[in-house]
């Protein structure tokens, strides 16, 4: 509390002089951490009542922001390209940082945005094995941006914030197969608070995601590895698989009444497994595409819904817990897709597939060691 707004105390006295004048109080609010907060300021002396009067407060969380690719043009022909790497310094110290959030802003050039909806993704490379790492996956718009969005597509990546600190190398792309493409914007939030672990370690299990035609075949004999071995570190404290997949093309059979081809609009389930038992289930279903708020898609075909995903819509990231921390296991993995044949009629089907295991723990952690 203060009477000058500069000098604060935690007790202060009015002389008896000026106690009947009207008296400015400041009272600063400081808090250590973020969230509402309540008090009280109480108002006493030896000849009346005291008084009690409530306070409260809201400490929002500091954010620190990194802006990383700025309305970098992606596009095919004209002197663009559908990817672009670039290496940014992104926050040194992850002590204090409870979440770090992705943003992905889409702008139309000059001439207009590409027609179509088009694969899309930002990745980060790790720099001990050379290897991307899908941070997020997106389907453009039709026709238009994601301005509709204050701050676009966004994405909690605080799985990769063991990569995403110091000098960081990310890559974009979209499957753009025009010279209109799309103006890309990426940035960061790191929100300080209180890490639910402050170690964290990312190892990829399945990585056919650089392309919508790099994923995994579907319905057909294929010589893509759906098989791991994954060892988890003895000092994990927890442990998850994030998972982003997305399906396309319009292979036949369609399935019966709905008229729904392969990969793109076919509804299916498939399952992870976990030493050969079915422990984890995606299914790729309905989005209700026609709610997306980036609906000025037209004359583009937005709303009808796809298997798992809707245009100019983020591709959902699904996170998979395991119920123990599997400290110091080692367990075989494998992707099982539903079971469908490709009569071969119209053309093929593909999974886009990136599947990341994920451990924590209140110790530095080595990360978790996937094998064929």
């Amino acid at each position: 509390m203060s009477l000058d707004g500069t000098t604060y105390a935690n007790t202060l006295q009015i002389g008896t002089a000026t106690a009947n004048e009207a008296t400015i109080v400041y009272v600063r609010f400081t808090p250590s951490v973020t969230g509402n907060a309540t008090g009280t300021l109480i108002i006493s002396n030896t000849d009346a009542d005291a008084v009690v009067v409530s306070l409260s407060g809201n400490s929002p969380a500091v954010i620190h922001n990194y802006q990383t690719f700025n309305q970098q043009r992606l596009a095919m022909g004209g002197g663009y390209d559908q990817s672009n790497t670039q290496t940014f310094n992104l926050h040194n110290d992850l002590t204090a940082i409870e979440t770090v959030k992705m943003y992905v802003k889409l702008t139309c050039p000059a001439g207009g945005c590409d027609e179509w909806d088009v694969y899309a993704n930002v990745k980060v490379k790790d720099p001990a094995t050379g290897e991307l790492y899908e941070l997020g996956r997106y389907i453009t718009p039709y026709w238009n941006d994601n301005s509709q969005l204050e701050r676009g597509f966004e994405y909690d990546v605080t799985d990769f914030k063991s990569l995403l600190t110091g000098a960081t190398e990310l890559r974009i792309r979209t499957e753009c197969w025009n010279d209109k493409g799309y103006q890309v914007s990426v940035d960061f939030d790191y929100i300080e608070g209180t890490p639910d672990y402050p170690y964290y370690a990312v190892t990829p299990i399945l990585s056919y995601d650089d392309w919508s035609s790099s994923g995994v075949p579907y319905g057909v004999a294929h010589n893509f590895d759906l098989d791991k071995t994954v060892s988890i570190p003895a000092n994990a404290e927890s442990t998850h698989l994030r998972t982003i997949i997305s399906g396309w093309g319009h292979a036949t059979p369609e399935d019966t009444g709905t008229g729904r081809g392969c990969a793109e609009w076919c509804y299916r389930t498939h399952s992870v497994k976990i030493n050969g038992a079915n422990t984890f289930d995606h299914y790729m279903g309905p989005m209700n595409c026609a709610a997306n708020p980036v609906n000025n898609q037209s004359p583009g075909n937005w709303s009808a819904d796809r298997a798992g995903w809707c245009p100019g819509m983020e591709v959902p990231t699904r996170l998979d817990v395991f119920g123990t921390s599997l400290a110091g296991n080692t367990f075989a993995f494998e992707y099982d897709f539903e079971d469908w044949t490709n009569d071969g009629e119209n053309g093929n089907a593909y999974y886009a597939t990136s599947i990341f295991v994920v451990v924590k723990s209140n110790t530095p952690i080595n990360a978790p060691i996937v094998t064929n």
